[in-house]
């Protein structure tokens, strides 16, 4: 009786699953990055001096946006809210935290008048520790900017 030889050994690698998982990862992590970006997209105020506030980025931070259309939008949850709604809610949001401080990320085209109502309404509300974000010039770009001169 002759004894049956076991098949060569193919020492190609095949690269078609891992293609498959780095595809679904792909998928995965287009779908979710949009959703980490916190609060409405504004374009940011720049300013000369600004200071790095850290507990604005963190997840339970409470962040009010005023787009440029003048929509509000509270953070966390991102949702949209009217002005006269706002105290009511950050109060609710403030209840039990040590941190009382709310955010406000203003569209640099939104009108004053917009951020203005924001504010009050939150002083309503009773927060005392208000953080304005905004972007700092870079260092090269302050050098380069027009002085403003008064024109008779």
């Amino acid at each position: 009786m002759e004894k049956k030889k076991a098949p060569p050994v193919v020492a190609d690698i095949n690269v078609t699953p891992m293609v498959d998982v780095m595809l679904v990862l792909l998928i995965i992590f287009m779908v979710i990055t949009p959703m980490l970006t916190k609060g409405a997209q504004v374009d940011k105020v720049k300013a000369k001096n600004a200071i790095a506030m850290q507990a604005a980025d963190k997840e339970d931070a409470i962040m009010v946006a005023i787009t440029r259309n003048g929509q509000i939008f509270l953070s966390p949850g991102n949702k949209q809210v009217e002005v006269g709604d706002l105290p009511d809610q950050v109060r609710d949001l403030l209840t039990n935290r040590l941190d009382k401080t709310v955010y406000i990320k203003a569209d640099k085209r939104a009108k004053y008048e917009g951020v203005e109502d924001v504010i009050d309404n939150l002083r309503a509300a009773g927060v005392s520790d208000l953080g304005l974000l905004t972007e700092e010039i870079p260092k090269g770009e302050q050098q380069n900017r027009p002085s403003a001169t008064k024109v008779n």
